[in-house]
């Protein structure tokens, strides 16, 4: 399935079913990938979660409904999933900045938040670079959190992950036991949960057969695959955000390959991270898309 045409057809589900409970894996399937990596491609390209864009898609049409008839707030309330007029009065006010019973009064300002409809924009004529390139399987020692889309927040443990680890000598067991040096790895496994807002995420780098497993740790094996590696240049975080944006929003829709969706790397080199030249890559494992 070409990767625009999945994604909106999931956005499509989506808005078919916004009066009713929204299963994410269900979306997902829609876009012919787990739930994880849905949400988490989606957050890249719109800007937001998925929970964020179905509160306020509901919202909007919950306003939409209040100005145009007698309906009770009630029944409003429920119809898009919220469990009693309180808590939708709440969502409501903060959305729309007046409260459900305002709204029904003539002249009343609602916001409104449109259906996303996924296109490909052509612009600026930018090069992208970026290689294809076969890689044998190879080990790591890694150590692993489970971290969460949910709200965004693994926008901001992931960080925090790595501040610990550089603190609590993480990155110094790492460092002194890699076969090679040259990369510090984060690695973002896109399919070690069934819980479709849960990830697991490790901070990581090479090792071979003799290498001794610290307590907290464990050795994994990366399989042999195919990888799209895409250089990135500038200071962290920005710069590596940037890239994925366009990853999944210009490489993607456009190039031959798509990705297998199991596991994504991102390769640090050493070196001052905030540093405008700061060098590092992003390595995703793909296919060749079928027809």
């Amino acid at each position: 399935m070409d990767w625009l045409t999945g994604l909106q057809r999931a956005i499509d589900y989506v808005e078919d079913h916004l009066t009713e409970e929204i299963d994410y894996d269900r979306v997902a399937g829609e876009a012919a990938c787990s739930g994880f990596y849905f949400q988490r491609i989606f957050g890249m390209l719109c800007g937001m979660t998925l929970g964020e864009y179905i509160r306020n898609r509901r919202l909007t049409l919950a306003g939409n409904d209040l100005r145009a008839g007698n309906a009770k707030v009630i029944d409003i309330a429920l119809r898009y999933g919220y469990e009693s007029p309180e808590s939708f009065a709440r969502a409501f006010s903060r959305f729309h900045g007046i409260s459900p019973s305002e709204a029904k009064k003539e002249g009343a300002k609602l916001r409104s938040f449109s259906r996303i409809s996924v296109k490909i924009t052509v612009s600026g004529g930018t090069v992208m670079d970026y290689k294809i390139v076969e890689k044998e399987a190879f080990a790591i020692l890694e150590k692993a959190e489970i971290h969460t889309v949910e709200n965004a927040e693994n926008a901001k443990s992931i960080p925090d992950f790595w501040t610990r680890s550089h603190r609590d000598g993480t990155v110094d067991q790492l460092m002194e036991r890699t076969s090679d040096k040259t990369y510090l790895f984060g690695v973002c496994y896109g399919t070690s949960s069934e819980d479709a807002k849960t990830f697991e995420y490790a901070i990581a780098a090479r090792c071979d057969g003799e290498t001794e497993v610290p307590e907290g740790f464990r050795i994994r094996t990366i399989p042999a695959r195919t990888w799209a590696v895409f250089p990135c240049r500038g200071a962290m975080p920005d710069a590596i955000q940037n890239m994925w944006h366009r990853i999944v929003s210009e490489f993607f829709p456009t190039s031959d390959y798509q990705p297998t969706m199991e596991l994504d790397i991102e390769a640090y080199t050493q070196g001052d991270m905030e540093a405008p030249d700061y060098q590092s890559e992003i390595w995703i494992p793909v296919t060749k898309k079928t027809l």
